[in-house]
Order: structure tokens, then sequence, then C-alpha cells
């Protein structure tokens, strides 16, 4: 399930949005006009069974403390939203035409934001039951999510959305199982001798791998390689905490400053400086 676009719009009033915990009085949830949801924390999801702050007994006993305002969001180690300094809470959500009560977790990952609703009632354990959820979606689609992010943020431009201009690379995640590369279209212009070059390099590269896996297989060691190609081109390698980058710059064959300097810029503009000196 999804929230609606007015539930999420910053012109929603503060109102429909209340942090919610057990008292000894019993109130409404005030929510804006037209509002689809509320909001609720409490301390044990299990207890929150009605859901409904307007019913007697003991369980149905809330006062709102506050609104629940978006810059009380902050940000877990787990990459999840807390409203609770101690993360030891996740706020419930309120349908409010099914009356259905639901958790709400909310994870960020760089630009990207994944809204889950978790129905309350489908959960045996509470809050356990809410943390093995999200430890399932980290473990099962944090690589989808990771992809997903990227093409929004750069914006899906076809076969060609991740040529940079000027650079002919390609990127492995051995961590993550993923790679980046220039469109083949781009790659078909080097020229045979910058091919034959980057081949070379990239044995080197995989002959260093080896040596490094049978000195110390636990540990994997940084490693840095740049050639010069017979056609004066610049072919790079660069190995950094489990990544590999592989570079052919055909246009920057004043100095290898010049070429460090253009694989210092395209790391920390396109890799998060995943491959930079510092």
């Amino acid at each position: 399930m999804r929230l609606t676009a007015h539930a999420l719009s910053s012109t929603t009033s503060a109102n429909s949005w209340s942090y919610l915990t057990k008292s000894k009085f019993a109130s409404n949830v005030s929510t804006a006009s037209g509002s689809p949801i509320s909001v609720s924390a409490v301390s044990d999801g299990s207890q929150c069974t009605p859901c409904d702050t307007s019913s007697g007994g003991e369980h149905g006993l809330y006062t709102v403390r506050r609104p629940l305002q978006r810059d009380k969001w902050s940000k877990g180690g787990d990459g999840f939203l807390v409203t609770d300094p101690r993360g030891a809470e996740n706020p419930l959500v309120r349908l409010q035409q099914s009356e259905e009560c639901m958790y709400l977790c909310v994870y960020q990952y760089k630009s990207l934001t994944i809204v889950v609703l978790i129905p309350l009632s489908s959960l045996v354990n509470g809050e356990d039951d809410v943390a093995l959820v999200k430890k399932q979606l980290l473990e099962t689609a944090s690589q989808k999510i990771a992809s997903i992010e990227e093409k929004l943020s750069r914006g899906w431009g076809g076969e060609n959305a991740y040529h940079v201009s000027g650079y002919r690379y390609l990127i492995i995640d051995g961590d993550q199982n993923i790679s980046r590369a220039s469109p083949p279209t781009k790659v078909t212009t080097l020229s045979k001798e910058s091919l034959l070059s980057l081949n070379k390099l990239r044995e080197e590269v995989d002959l260093e791998k080896r040596r490094s896996m049978l000195d110390n297989p636990e540990h994997e060691k940084d490693f840095e390689a740049c050639i010069r190609a017979r056609n004066n081109a610049w072919v790079i390698a660069k190995i950094s905490r489990g990544k590999e980058l592989y570079m052919v710059l055909e246009k920057a064959s004043e100095t290898l400053l010049y070429a460090a300097d253009a694989v210092e810029k395209f790391s920390n503009r396109y890799c998060e400086g995943a491959f930079s000196s510092d």
C-alpha cells in the first residue's frame, strides 16, 4: 500500500500527523480535512489492537503529545528513519477509511525515499517482527534500491545513460555484484592500441589480486596502476575497498598528472569518491 500524494504533501496540516503515547486520559486524534490517514506511535504495538483513540478501555486511552513534524525525523543506523531518538518505537498509521492499523517504516537511500506500510494484524510479535521485516528488506532488495536510486537521480537516458564525455570506463563492485560501464557504442570508438593496453593491464590486476589473496585472504589490498599506450592514451586501473575501476583516456595525452586529475574528478562526481586519493 502507498500513501496518497495528499498525505505526503508538505502543505498537509501538521495536525494530520499526530504522535501518540499511552495515557490515563482519552483523546481523539484531530486530522486535517480530507487527510487520508492519521499517525500514532506507541511503545508496544501489540497493545494498540483497536488503534482507536476514542474507544474506552485501558488500551484505548491515549493523548496527543506533539505533532509528528517532518524535521523531527532522524536517520537510524540501518537507513530507516526514526521519530524516537532511541529508535525504539515505530510510528503507527491508521488509515481513515478502513481504520486499519499499519506500522509506518520509512527508508532512505541517498535521494530515494521508500515508504513501507506493514499491517499490524499480520504481526505476531509486534516491534520484533517489524525489525525482522526491515532486515529482510535490506538483505533482499538493497541492490535493486541502489539501482533505482541511481536511475532516478541521473534520469534514465536509454542506452547512453552512463556515458561520460571524454571517459571510457568500467566499474566493478564485488561486494554488491554490480558493474557499470561506458555504453558499447562508445567503447567501439577506442583504438586497437588502447584496447590491447587495457587487456594487458587487466591481466596484471588479476595477477596482483591472486598474489594478494595468497598473502592475506581476509584482507583486500588496494592497488593502482597506470600505463601509457602506443597511441599516447592513458590506461588506468584502481582497486579500492572491494571496488575496481578501469579507464581509458585517449584525449588526456598531456601528462600523467592531467590523467590522475581526470580520474579524481570522475571518482568524486560519479563514484562518491570511492577511488579518490584522499
